[in-house]
């Protein structure tokens, strides 16, 4: 991959999820599996369309390269403390897509969040 910031790089990313053009990003990611660093970032973006986006990624990762979407465990983490709870609630729904042991571990953590929606995510993953 070319040389490109992780900035360029997350708007060209959140700019496609936006737009519905998962298939795209699973590609890159596909290619370049570093680029799971930068899934916390694209989880803080505003728009509901980059969110949901990045959750149909690793819906698709995980059907087709499950052993790598654990490289993004490490951005995930900061995430869970956020003050906003959308942003924890979006952390743990990729965290219960990946599905490790590191990634259910981490979502015990949030049994007792404040947010009913966010201990309702993580109920569901946990079963």
């Amino acid at each position: 991959m070319p040389d490109f910031s992780d900035e360029d790089l997350l708007t060209v990313i959140s700019d496609f999820l936006e737009k519905g053009l998962a298939e795209n990003i699973v590609a890159m990611f596909k290619k370049e599996p570093e680029l799971h660093r930068l899934t916390g970032e694209l989880l803080r973006d505003e728009r509901f369309m980059v969110r949901m986006g990045v959750a149909v990624l690793y819906e698709e990762l995980g059907v087709v390269r499950p052993e790598e979407t654990a490289l993004a465990i490490p951005s995930l983490r900061p995430l869970l403390t956020d003050e906003l709870s959308y942003i924890r609630g979006e952390a743990c729904n990729i965290l219960g897509l990946i599905g490790t042991d590191e990634a259910r571990t981490m979502l015990n953590t949030m049994i007792d969040d404040p947010d009913p929606q966010v201990r309702e995510i993580v109920a569901d993953f946990l079963g």
